[in-house]
């Protein structure tokens, strides 16, 4: 069985060369970030958790 990595080495700009198109490339750059967008939105959430758990006395 194989393991999927969690993190996948992209190459973007090689991807941006070979593009066929102006809105292959934005969807390149949007497909980059998304994985980042979630990571600061679940942070996020867990420090207001926090913070409200903080205030709450619990």
């Amino acid at each position: 069985m194989r393991i999927i990595p969690l993190v996948v080495q992209v190459d973007v700009a090689e991807k941006m060369k070979n593009a066929p198109d102006g809105g292959y490339q934005i969807g390149v750059i949007i497909g980059s970030f998304i994985p980042f967008v979630i990571l600061i939105g679940i942070a996020y959430w867990m420090y207001n958790r926090a913070k409200k758990r903080d205030e709450n006395g619990y």
